[in-house]
């Protein structure tokens, strides 16, 4: 499945698990979503995502969001959208 490069993580907090991200491109709830660097290989739906605490349902390009993610994710790696 082809992907496209949507944003970097810039924050990671491990209380909840939760991402902060990047966006370069926009993204929605239901998307799914492929994170990779030097450690990290994962892909997850979007269930929910945050600006600012509160919920929205989708985001654009140079927002920051927060997702929850089920593992850790470092700063640095990027993210990408999976088209089907």
């Amino acid at each position: 499945m082809p992907e496209v490069a949507i944003g970097k993580v810039n924050d990671f907090f491990a209380r909840p698990v939760v991402a902060g991200i990047e966006l370069t491109a926009a993204v929605k709830v239901g998307d799914t979503i492929h994170i990779t660097g030097h450690t990290t290989d994962l892909t997850l739906t979007i269930d929910s995502m945050q600006i600012d605490n509160m919920n929205v349902d989708q985001a654009k390009a140079g927002d920051n969001i927060g997702i929850k993610v089920t593992e850790r994710v470092r700063r640095g790696d990027t993210v990408y959208k999976v088209s089907d």
